[in-house]
């Protein structure tokens, strides 16, 4: 149990009444610690793919961002003729390390991991993806009146299929990266563009623009993910509902973890603001 101390202060109401100050304590429940598993892999295109990475995590109290590792687990992919592939711990941190993985397009791969005596699997498909091919930069006037740097960057999309977009800028004037979705249903067969705008956008830094191909589930998942950050704007802040992944708990349904497992192709390019 978890006792905290909240202080309520009355200021002058309408009524002129005098303020007063009451202290109360209120006693929260801390609940069982659950297995959050960070299953996204990302083959960057140009690259061999063979390094990834996967981050097992606890939850913790309401009031901490401490993360807890997931120590002592065992972590695997495997493909559809049964190659396994192997992520090991490195130093108790909860970060699981492939060297060796062989990243397919159109292949599928399932995800296996042990932990404290359970078993959690999931299995999905890793995607191609367009690259970008053009950025554009215009600087316009913004919402406070003072001049905004935007930024468009370009992809062409598949018109053969149905396609779901992740896409993302990390700045480096902000703490965390930001993330849109986009899908193809008014632009089947059409160039695509993801947009970007900031107010902490200024010439001379860095932008990474990225984009991947996503499965429809994926693209619901962080839809919903998106929207909670937005309304809270702290993307770390406790979701008013339970965000439920793809992963299964085999051992204890009832027990099921937080996290995704993904994987795709990804362009990323760096681009310096003008």
């Amino acid at each position: 149990m978890k006792k905290l101390a909240i202080q309520f202060i009355l200021g002058l109401s309408v009524l002129l009444l005098s303020s007063c100050e009451k202290v109360v304590d209120i006693e929260l429940d801390n609940a069982e610690p659950k297995l959050v598993i960070d299953a996204l892999i990302r083959w960057q295109k140009g690259t061999s793919g063979n390094e990834q990475l996967i981050k097992l995590s606890l939850t913790n109290d309401f009031y901490t961002s401490d993360i807890l590792p997931a120590n002592g687990a065992t972590v695997t992919l495997t493909n559809s003729a049964n190659e396994i592939f192997t992520f090991t711990e490195l130093q108790q941190s909860g970060n699981y390390v492939c060297i060796n993985f062989n990243p397919v397009v159109n292949e599928t791969y399932t995800l296996n991991v042990t932990y404290a005596g359970q078993s959690y699997t999931a299995t999905n498909q890793l995607l191609a993806t367009p690259s970008i091919t053009n950025v554009e930069q215009e600087t316009v006037p913004g919402f406070s009146g003072e001049d905004e740097i935007q930024i468009k960057y370009y992809f062409q999309d598949d018109g053969n299929v149905d396609n779901y977009y992740l896409l993302g800028v990390i700045n480096p004037n902000k703490e965390i990266p930001e993330f849109g979705v986009v899908e193809d249903e008014f632009l089947q067969g059409n160039e695509i563009f993801g947009f970007y705008g900031s107010s902490e956008t200024e010439p001379g830094i860095t932008l990474k623009l990225s984009v991947e191909n996503i499965t429809l589930g994926f693209f619901n998942y962080m839809s919903k993910l998106i929207a909670v950050a937005s309304s809270s704007g702290n993307p770390f802040a406790t979701p008013p509902v339970t965000l439920r992944g793809n992963i299964i708990n085999e051992t204890n349904t009832e027990n099921y973890p937080l996290g995704y497992f993904h994987l795709s192709e990804i362009d990323a390019i760096d681009y310096t603001v003008q």
